[in-house]
């Protein structure tokens, strides 16, 4: 009976979301409460779990989360991701340039949100495809693979640092196994398959492929920039490993808590890239602020997805599901990114596909004896699976390209196919060397 419940509960958080167009977060709540009396909870109970679901989901993930949008919008706003890609560009030259535009797209992703990055790069490849007189898609699929990677294996980003959270697996450790798993994927997705994508083309909106980029004296400068940007994966990355050399040193705890990383980065980028360069402090307020905005909605989402999980716990559903996947032979990294990978073409929304896996999974993924940040990046890059009609990147990347929906699926459709295939490929061969 349970996993009928937890199957029908799946299918009406599809019907809901896909068909009805239902707010995200509302069909959450809705489904949970009927997965709660399904499963014959209490109101009380039913009540109890939705605050503790909110309550121990959020936590500390609102701080990364928000801290890491209001980064990325100062990132963003000084004109630091432009410094970076100019600069990475004329490293490379026009003969490699794609190696290029995905290694500049992977460094201004970290940072930036998906969609607030995307908007960034776009008319910085109009710029480059119309300077270096080459295809469009042959020099923006690189960057927009590597935006991609970073959106669905990287932590500060909402959804594999929320998977990460709720799988205990370490945020720093997350980070550095997802770089490693990142570049194989993006260099397929990017530059080896945008070698193949010269006979599209596509003729943008000459509003958007006129936009002009800010003159270079504008731009800070690319040490600044590349300090500012990149300053919390040093901090994520460095810091667990530092603190172990000085025990019972607070400032040394302090700084390897990823919440308090991240507030350093906001402060420090405030000043180098804001302050520093003429900009006042009620400027940079509200600027943060809006950013903040921009992933209440996301964040809300998150929340669902946790109601959702405490309402299986609670009901029962998680631990007999668990039992019963216990005698399933195959690989938990596998089954991870195989039930996010089909929720994600169902649903559309990676984060959604990431959070609902980990809720059904995750009294099983504890007791598996694989390291929980390979099960991040496993259901991280299973939510990236085939974006489709369903998927607001689809029309996002549509629309800016001015594609018809058939190029769209042969084109965007496939690169995200492939980033999350060569991510599922790179987490197992991890998993043996480690």
């Amino acid at each position: 009976m349970p996993i009928v419940l937890t199957v029908v509960a799946i299918l009406m958080l599809i019907l809901l979301i896909a068909w009805l167009r239902i707010d995200t977060f509302i069909s959450f709540l809705l489904v949970s409460i009927g997965l709660g009396f399904a499963s014959g909870l209490e109101v009380a109970t039913i009540t109890t779990a939705i605050q503790k679901g909110v309550g121990n989901t959020l936590g500390e993930l609102v701080l990364i989360v928000g801290f890491g949008a209001m980064l990325g919008k100062i990132v963003a706003d000084s004109g630091a991701a432009q410094r970076i890609t100019d600069a990475l560009i004329g490293v490379f030259g026009k003969k490699n340039i794609q190696w290029g535009m995905a290694v500049a797209g992977f460094v201004i992703g970290i940072p930036l949100f998906y969609n607030a990055g995307f908007v960034i790069v776009i008319p910085l490849i109009f710029m480059i495809s119309t300077t270096a007189g080459l295809p469009l898609l042959y020099v923006g699929i690189p960057m927009l693979s590597a935006l991609s990677v970073a959106h669905g294996y990287l932590p500060p980003h909402p959804s594999p640092a929320a998977i990460a959270s709720q799988l205990g697996a370490d945020l720093g450790q997350t980070l550095l196994y997802g770089i490693i798993v990142s570049i194989p994927a993006i260099a397929v997705a990017g530059p080896i398959f945008g070698k193949s994508l010269k006979r599209f083309k596509p003729k943008p909106d000459e509003a958007l492929f006129n936009v002009k980029p800010r003159p270079t004296e504008e731009l800070p400068g690319l040490g600044v920039s590349l300090f500012s940007a990149l300053l919390p994966v040093l901090l994520l990355t460095s810091m667990s490993a530092v603190k172990s050399q000085f025990p019972g040193n607070k400032a040394m705890e302090l700084l390897a808590e990823p919440y308090f990383g991240m507030l350093l980065s906001v402060l420090v980028a405030a000043f180098t890239l804001g302050i520093r360069r003429g900009q006042s402090m009620v400027q940079l307020t509200k600027s943060m602020e809006d950013a903040f905005k921009g992933v209440s909605v996301i964040l809300l989402i998150i929340a669902g997805s946790g109601v959702f999980k405490e309402m299986m716990t609670v009901g029962g559903v998680s631990i007999y599901i668990a039992e019963g996947l216990k005698e399933v032979a195959m690989s938990p990294l596998l089954l991870s990114w195989g039930i996010a990978a089909i929720i994600r073409v169902c649903v559309g929304s990676a984060t959604v596909a990431g959070l609902t896996t980990v809720g059904i999974l995750g009294p099983l993924l504890a007791n598996t004896g694989v390291k929980p940040e390979l099960i991040v990046l496993a259901i991280g890059s299973g939510s990236l699976m085939f974006s489709h009609l369903n998927d607001g990147g689809f029309w996002l990347f549509k629309e800016y390209f001015n594609l018809s929906i058939k190029d769209t699926l042969l084109t965007w459709s496939v690169m995200e196919t492939i980033v999350s295939v060569m991510g599922l490929l790179g987490v197992l061969l991890l998993n043996i060397i480690l």
